[in-house]
């Protein structure tokens, strides 16, 4: 399936991917982790698999905030990228086990937020992010996904007002057909607008 290429600001582009995240080339690939960051299954397990020993060497070095806890729900940390990744950077963040909208949608909402900030802040170009809580925490893939794109374009437009941005590519890359067809109908939902209709980025 080929990527579809979309529009978060007219400097700001939107990909949204068919594949795997482990292969993805750029500046920073999220991780889904969870709060200890000492790796676990699903995307954490790939992105920990390809990285090798040194990211785990380098998750254990971020301080615990409480005991066992390194990155609170809701939050991200930032180490280097080691190993078979084609990344910088690794950004790692939580995000809620759903239970309710009203309970999960600001904790997933904030996910996003943080890891986006922490690139900007970095000067990062580019970022891709999975499907955050989508796998085993159980994440209406639709709600997931408006809250997904909503929280991009909210937080790109307050940077362009600002002039504030150094992020101009953010990716979405969803693992299998109904992931990326949610993200699809976000983005029709949204009204974003679509790029080029063959244009291509790497994965």
């Amino acid at each position: 399936m080929d990527p579809l290429k979309l529009f978060l600001h007219e400097h700001t582009a939107l990909w949204l991917h068919r594949g795997d995240l482990v292969a993805w080339a750029g500046d920073a690939i999220v991780n889904a982790a969870n709060q200890r960051m000492l790796g676990g299954g699903g995307v954490d397990g790939a992105i920990h698999r390809a990285a090798g020993p040194e990211l785990l060497t380098a998750c254990r070095e971020v301080p615990e905030v409480q005991a066992g806890i390194r990155c609170p729900t809701g939050s991200a940390r930032l180490t280097p990228a080691f190993g078979a990744l084609k990344v910088s950077h690794v950004i790692h963040t939580v995000g809620p086990r759903y239970r309710n909208a009203q309970h999960s949608a600001p904790l997933l909402a904030s996910a996003y937020r943080e890891s986006l900030l922490l690139a900007n802040n970095e000067g990062l170009e580019s970022i891709a992010f999975p499907a955050i809580s989508c796998g085993i925490y159980g994440y209406p893939l639709a709600e997931a996904a408006l809250i997904a794109l909503r929280t991009c374009c909210e937080q790109v437009w307050a940077w362009r007002q600002n002039s504030t941005a150094t992020l101009n590519t953010i990716a979405f890359v969803l693992f299998n057909e109904s992931t990326f067809a949610a993200w699809h109908d976000a983005a029709v939902q949204l009204e974003l607008p679509m790029g080029a209709a063959n244009a291509r980025e790497s994965v």
